[in-house]
C-alpha cells in the first residue's frame, strides 16, 4: 500500500463519511454456500488445516471477494483461534462443531493460562491479512475479527455450544470471583490479538460477543460490557483510529448497552427494525446490518424491497449494509450476487423510487 493509495470504500463510511450508496459485505461471507468453497473443503477436511495455514486461509477469504466484489475481505478463521496461545487447546469437528477438553472449572486452571503473544502462537493471522491487504489495495477495506470475553468464556467453560449456557451461568452465580478472572485474563489476550490484527494489516475488527445475547440485560452489564469496554480502551489507546465494530446474535434486549461498549459502529440483528436501532442507538453511533439471512432464499423483488427498506431506514451516515447474522449454507449463490448488485445500485434504485 503506498502513501498515495485511496482509502477503500467501508473504512470511508466507517469512519463517518457521507457517501452515496453504503457499503456493503456479509457476516460469514465465505462458506459453505459457494461451490468453490465446498470444493476445497473436500480436499482439505480439517476445519483448523483451512483456517490456519495461511494459503489456504487467503485462498477463501478471496473467493467472495473474487466473485461478489464486496466492499469488505474478512479474514477466513475462527473465534476460538487465539485461545490455544494462552493454554485452552480447542478442536473443531465437522458434524459436532467447538470442542474443549478439559473444559475450564476452576481457578486452579485459569491461574495456569498465560498472556497471549500472537506472532509466536497466531503468525498465520499476521500472514494471512498481510497477503489480504496486498492482494485487495484499495478496492476493499480488510476486516479483521476476535471473539469477545463472555462468548469464549462460554465455550472454555462449556466445553462446546450450549443451548442454555447453564455451566457458565452457574459459575457467574455461584462462583463470580472465578469467572471474573477468566473474563479478564481472556480481556488482556482479546486486546493484544485485537492490536496484532490491526499491525499485520487488518483495517476494521469485528468483535463477536455471539452469545451475550443469553444474558439478562442486569447480567450483561456485570459479565459483558466491562469487558468489552476494557478491549476497546485498551485498543484505542495504541490504534485510536480503528473502527471497532460489535456483534451480538439475539441483541435486542442489550441494543443501548452494546453502544456503551466504546465501539464505533454496532451490528445489529434482525429482530430490531433498523429505524428503530438507529433512534435507541442515538445519532452518533455506525450502525450494521440487518437483513435477515433467510430473505436471500425469497425471490429477487423480495430481496431488493429488503435491501432498500433497510438503508432507508439507516439513512446515509455511517451505515454497512450487512445480514443481521451469518448467511447460511444453501443460499443460491446467484441470491448473494444479487444482494452485492442491489446494495451497489442502491442510490441509483431509491432514486428511481422517489
Amino acid at each position: 500500500m503506498t502513501g498515495s493509495a485511496q482509502v477503500p470504500y467501508l473504512l470511508r463510511a466507517a469512519r463517518g463519511e457521507i457517501l452515496e450508496r453504503p457499503p456493503v459485505w456479509m457476516m460469514r461471507q465465505a462458506g459453505r454456500y459457494m461451490k468453490v468453497y465446498r470444493d476445497l473443503r473436500d480436499r482439505y477436511p480439517a476445519f483448523r488445516d483451512r483456517s490456519e495455514k495461511p494459503e489456504l486461509a487467503i485462498e477463501i477469504s478471496l473467493q467472495p471477494f473474487r466473485a461478489f466484489q464486496p466492499d469488505g475481505v474478512i479474514m477466513f478463521s475462527d473465534i476460538l483461534t487465539p485461545l490455544p496461545g494462552i493454554g485452552i487447546p480447542f478442536d473443531i469437528i465437522e458434524s459436532r462443531g467447538p470442542v474443549i477438553d478439559p473444559p475450564i472449572r476452576t481457578l486452579e486452571q485459569i491461574r495456569q493460562l498465560h498472556p497471549l503473544q500472537p506472532e509466536e502462537s497466531l503468525p498465520f493471522v499476521g500472514q494471512t491479512l498481510k497477503a489480504l491487504r496486498q492482494e485487495v489495495g484499495d478496492r476493499a477495506t480488510v476486516l479483521g475479527f476476535v471473539g469477545s470475553p463472555w462468548t469464549l468464556a462460554a465455550y472454555a467453560i462449556e466445553g462446546k455450544s450450549s443451548k442454555d449456557y447453564s455451566t457458565i451461568k452457574r459459575m457467574a452465580f455461584t462462583e463470580p470471583a472465578i469467572l471474573h478472572e477468566l473474563l479478564g485474563k481472556l480481556s488482556d489476550a482479546i486486546a493484544t490479538y485485537v492490536r496484532y490484527q490491526i499491525d499485520s494489516g487488518a483495517q476494521i475488527v469485528q468483535l463477536f460477543d455471539s452469545w451475550a445475547g443469553q444474558l439478562t440485560p442486569q447480567d450483561y452489564d456485570v459479565f459483558a460490557l466491562p469487558y468489552q469496554q476494557r478491549i476497546v480502551q485498551q485498543v484505542k489507546e495504541t490504534h485510536p483510529d480503528t473502527p471497532l465494530i460489535l456483534y451480538i446474535s439475539g441483541s435486542a434486549g442489550v441494543l443501548e448497552r452494546m453502544g456503551q461498549s466504546g465501539v464505533d459502529i454496532v451490528s445489529v440483528d434482525w429482530t430490531v427494525d433498523m429505524a428503530e436501532a438507529r433512534q435507541r442507538l442515538g445519532a452518533a453511533m455506525g450502525v450494521q446490518g440487518n437483513i435477515d439471512p433467510c430473505a436471500l432464499f425469497g425471490s429477487k423483488d423480495f430481496i431488493r424491497d429488503r435491501i432498500l427498506d433497510t438503508i432507508q431506514k439507516a439513512g446515509r451516515s455511517k451505515h454497512i449494509l450487512n445480514l443481521g447474522h451469518g448467511i447460511l449454507p444453501n443460499t443460491p449463490e446467484e441470491n448473494a450476487a444479487f444482494f452485492f448488485e442491489t446494495a451497489k445500485q442502491a442510490d441509483q434504485l431509491l432514486a428511481t423510487r422517489a
